[in-house]
C-alpha cells in the first residue's frame, strides 16, 4: 500500500526557543491543517513568553542550503516568510523565490516582537519593500508594520483602508491588514484587499495577552492556500482558526502571556 502524500509548505523564519512563535508555531499550524511542514531557519532567538534576550543570524550560505534542500526534494505549494533579520538575508530569500517561483508566498513582515524587541535591522526595511513585497501573493502586516512599510501613521479605519490600497501599490498581490493594534471598540477588524475586491473580517476582542498570533495566522493562511482556498477565503479560515486557538489557549511559562491551542483549533479535513 502506498501512503498518501500531503502537500508541503515551507516556512522561512526565525526560531522561537519558547515554542510559541516563529518556526515552532508555523510547523504546529501546518500540522493542524494536515500540511507537511518544512523549515529553513533564518534566525535563532533566545526567547520565552517574557521576551527576546538574544538573536543570532546563521551564515547566509547555510540558509540557502536549507531552502535548496527543501525545494530539491518536496513539492512546495506555499512559502511563508517570517523573521528575516537583515538586508543580506532578505536579498538571498528574494533571489531564491525569483528562481524557484512557488505558487504562493505569504509574507508576514516581522519587525518588532510583541514584547517590543526589535527584530529587523533598519537597513533591511527598504530591501523588504523593494524585493520581498512584490513577490508576495499575500502580505499580512499589523498596523505598526504597515506604518513602517509606508512611512505614515494609521490611526483610524479610513487610514487602514487607504494603507491597504497603498501596500498593493508596493507590488503585493493582496493584503491582509491585521486590526489588533487599531482600537475600534470591542471588535478586531482585519481588512483584506487585492486591488479589486475588499473584505472585512470581524471578531470579538479577547482580554488576553497572546504570543505568536501573527506567525500562526500567516502559516494557517499558507496552509489553506495549499488546500486550494482562494486568498480571501484562506484569510477568513485562518482568522477563525486563530480565534479558536486563542479561546482555548494556555499559559506555558511563568508570565501571563498565552500561546495558542493549535490542535484544539484544528480545521476539519
Amino acid at each position: 500500500m502506498t501512503p498518501s502524500t500531503p502537500v508541503s509548505a515551507l516556512t522561512i523564519a526565525g526560531s522561537d526557543s519558547g515554542g510559541g512563535a516563529g518556526i515552532q508555531a508555523d510547523l504546529k499550524a501546518f500540522a493542524a491543517h494536515r500540511v507537511h511542514g518544512l523549515s529553513a531557519i533564518a534566525a535563532l532567538t533566545a526567547q520565552n513568553t517574557r521576551g527576546v534576550t538574544a538573536v543570532h543570524v546563521p551564515p547566509p550560505g547555510f540558509l540557502r542550503a536549507q531552502i535548496d534542500a527543501c525545494f530539491d526534494d518536496f513539492d512546495i505549494h506555499a512559502v511563508k516568510l517570517g523573521m528575516l533579520a537583515n538586508a543580506e538575508v532578505i536579498h538571498l530569500v528574494a533571489d531564491v523565490l525569483e528562481q524557484r517561483r512557488p505558487a504562493h508566498v505569504v509574507l508576514d513582515p516581522v519587525m518588532v516582537a510583541t514584547s517590543g524587541a526589535k527584530l529587523l535591522e533598519d537597513s533591511a526595511l527598504q530591501a523588504m519593500r523593494e524585493r520581498l513585497v512584490p513577490l508576495a501573493t499575500l502580505l499580512t502586516p499589523n498596523t505598526p508594520e504597515a506604518e513602517l512599510l509606508l512611512g505614515r501613521r494609521i490611526t483610524h479605519a479610513g487610514d487602514a483602508e487607504d494603507a491597504a490600497a497603498a501596500l498593493i501599490q508596493l507590488g503585493a498581490g493582496a493584503v491582509l491588514l491585521k486590526g489588533g493594534h487599531l482600537h475600534e471598540g470591542s471588535r478586531v477588524i482585519d481588512r483584506y484587499f487585492d486591488g479589486v475586491s475588499s473584505e472585512e473580517f470581524s471578531h470579538a476582542r479577547l482580554p488576553v495577552d497572546a504570543h505568536g498570533t501573527g506567525c500562526t495566522l500567516a502559516s494557517a493562511i499558507a496552509a489553506q492556500l495549499c488546500r486550494g482556498l482562494s486568498a480571501a477565503n484562506a484569510c477568513e479560515a485562518a482568522i477563525d482558526y486563530v480565534a479558536r486557538g486563542l479561546r482555548g489557549g494556555y499559559l506555558p511559562g511563568r508570565s501571563e502571556v498565552m500561546v495558542l491551542d493549535h490542535f484544539g483549533a484544528a480545521p476539519s479535513a
